[in-house]
């Protein structure tokens, strides 16, 4: 049987050592599995309409591979490969929806899972004026102080703020009006402390809580620190159930604590870090991704 073969894209503007660590990573996890994996910027790869039909050219004039490890969030481009018969993990219209924090809540809403309460903000042009004040009252009327404010796009916590009054709030607001971004309820619970739960092929691999003394968000980069943690049956179901909804291969589905220690969706990534992951459990979680690829390429 032929090896099989694979590219890993990433985004060429992201080449820290950090990233260059994790996509060797990869790379060396799947040639343990018999599997040879070049990695590609996606600044190698040039989406072209020709003669009415898609096609992505290179450079380096690469085969066509089994798959595609898209790492990115360049959209069109995973689009355009899906357009030449390419299967993605995760698929374009996955990684589109957990970029975007607005379309995520959107795509679960309706699926029975627990999320806090969430306003989406109306589109506004840029250039355009709010005429008063009346979509204030209206968050207002629909969630209490402390009010959670995220730009639709963002990683690593840092478009995530906290309003504690309506000045702060309408300050807010005029900073992003032309920005993408949500309300959502504060789940005083779960303040400084959340569970990220890794799925890949609809199971659960691996989790960690992560807690913040200093701040509301218990992200690691905001100075949250990792912890080891035993989800329970509720939270494992919870973060399969969200993984699934949204059609991910694989995925770190973020959970809060609610009033009665049940979870709360907060977030879907469909292409989480792995190295945390490691540190805290010892767990590597492309072991199982590359796993479930060999699985569904091979059917």
């Amino acid at each position: 049987m032929a090896k099989q073969t694979g590219w890993l894209v990433y985004n060429g503007g992201l080449n820290s050592a950090k990233f260059k660590e994790i996509h060797e990573w990869y790379r060396q996890t799947a040639k343990s599995k018999g599997i040879s994996l070049e990695l590609v910027a996606n600044h190698e790869l040039m989406s072209v309409m020709e003669d009415g039909e898609p096609v992505v050219k290179s450079r380096m004039n690469l085969n066509q591979p089994d798959f595609v490890l898209f790492l990115d969030k360049d959209i069109r481009l995973a689009r355009q490969l899906e357009r030449q018969g390419l299967r993605l993990f995760n698929r374009s219209e996955v990684i589109e929806i957990c970029d975007d924090k607005t379309s995520t809540f959107q795509a679960l809403a309706g699926k029975g899972l627990p999320m806090p309460k969430t306003i989406i903000s109306p589109l506004m042009f840029d250039g355009t004026k709010e005429q008063d004040d009346s979509f204030l009252d209206l968050i207002e009327q629909e969630l209490s102080y402390p009010i959670v404010v995220k730009e639709a796009y963002g990683s690593f916590g840092e478009q995530v703020y906290l309003v504690r009054k309506r000045e702060e709030l309408a300050k807010r607001r005029k900073e992003l009006l032309y920005v993408p971004h949500l309300y959502q309820e504060f789940v005083e619970s779960s303040a400084g402390r959340d569970v990220r739960i890794h799925v890949v092929g609809g199971e659960v691999i691996a989790a960690m809580m992560r807690v913040s003394e200093t701040d509301f968000r218990a992200n690691v980069t905001n100075g949250g620190v990792m912890k080891s943690y035993k989800p329970s049956r509720e939270f494992c179901e919870l973060a399969i159930a969200a993984s699934k909804h949204i059609g991910a291969d694989f995925s770190g589905v973020d959970l809060l604590f609610g009033q009665d220690g049940k979870p709360l969706l907060c977030e879907v990534n469909s292409n989480a870090h792995i190295k945390n992951i490691y540190d805290c459990s010892g767990i590597d979680v492309t072991e199982a991704i590359f796993d479930h690829i060999i699985q569904v390429v091979g059917k």
